[in-house]
């Protein structure tokens, strides 16, 4: 998706929040740098989604990836956000509020032969009552925070963690 197909206020929009992740991965915010420079690879989006008592997380299983969270590709004339809001309820059902603050922002190629895409997680919190629905094929679960879970990225569980338990620091911070 270059930036005629995405448009410069998509782009400005997932600079804005690349900044503003709570966490980065990946040089990504090097990396975005470089990319204003040339067309903008694709966009991808996620939504890290935990329970109220910060002890779970909602995964999907992708037919080739494994376990992940719900996300895909940033389709032409959509903030990443939208995506992200739009991937979460097409995966799983689930309707959700994101915060405020983006989760992470990565670097990553999801196949070998593809281009390194810039990635934004963005966060929400689910009761793990919700029913769930989603793709055919493609079943939806939730997953204690500390289990292990088999995915193509191993490195996502330690930085969802990490990202989960710093909202359940400031949710106790600001309870107080």
């Amino acid at each position: 998706m270059s930036r005629g197909e995405v448009g410069q206020a998509f782009v400005d929009e997932a600079e804005t929040d690349a900044r503003l992740a709570a966490l980065e991965f990946d040089g990504a915010r090097a990396w975005l740098d470089e990319a204003r420079c040339r067309p903008m690879e694709p966009l991808a989006a996620e939504v890290w989604v935990t329970d109220p008592g910060f002890t779970h997380v909602l995964l999907v299983r992708h037919r080739v990836r494994g376990w992940v969270p719900p996300g895909g590709k940033v389709e032409p004339g959509e903030s990443p956000r939208a995506a992200a809001m739009r991937e979460l309820f097409e995966e799983t059902g689930v309707r959700a509020e994101l915060m405020a603050e983006p989760a992470a922002v990565a670097v990553r190629s999801y196949r070998a032969d593809w281009s390194a895409t810039l990635g934004l997680s963005y966060a929400a919190v689910v009761g793990r009552e919700v029913p769930l629905g989603g793709e055919p094929g493609q079943p939806v679960a939730w997953f204690g925070l500390d289990e292990t879970w088999e995915s193509v990225f191993p490195e996502d569980r330690d930085r969802i963690r990490a990202h989960v338990r710093r909202l359940a620091e400031g949710r106790t911070v600001g309870a107080g």
